[in-house]
């Protein structure tokens, strides 16, 4: 198997090997998930390949199914830890993408929660402390 590759220039890149600002909630072999630091509401979680690609046209298929199948099983963990009634999951291709790093956005959801077309207000976490502790939850969770 070929080294993973890796961009010196892209946040998540840095976040995958451990170098970058996060809060990380999980870490496997392809994949690495952590609290969005800019959340639609707290327990939004960003999923990204450790592997630098851009986009999910970019993205090897032997990587398709273990990022998914991640992606199903933070849903599930996020939806419990936050007791939401469902979750919001999806992923940009270059525009509205912040960073150019494939990511799938893992965001908890409940009826009348404000959240509206494209139109979406931030609920920021209340301080380190709730970063923390929203964390901690979907570890939890994960196992």
């Amino acid at each position: 198997m070929a080294a993973p590759t890796a961009d010196p220039d892209c946040a998540f890149c840095a976040v995958a090997a451990g170098d970058g600002d996060a809060a990380i909630v999980d870490a496997g072999e392809h994949t690495v998930a952590f609290l969005d630091h800019r959340p639609l509401f707290p327990g939004h979680v960003l999923l990204i390949p450790r592997e630098h690609h851009e986009t999910i046209e970019d993205l090897p298929p032997a990587l398709v199914e273990p990022l998914f199948a991640e992606a199903r099983r933070i849903a599930g963990a996020v939806r419990r830890a936050m007791g939401s009634e469902g979750t919001f999951v999806a992923l940009n291709n270059r525009v509205s993408q912040s960073v150019p790093h494939l990511h799938v956005h893992i965001v908890p959801r409940n009826r009348k929660d404000g959240l509206r077309g494209f139109f979406w207000p931030r609920n920021p976490y209340e301080d380190e402390a709730h970063v923390a502790a929203t964390a901690e939850a979907i570890r939890t969770e994960l196992g």
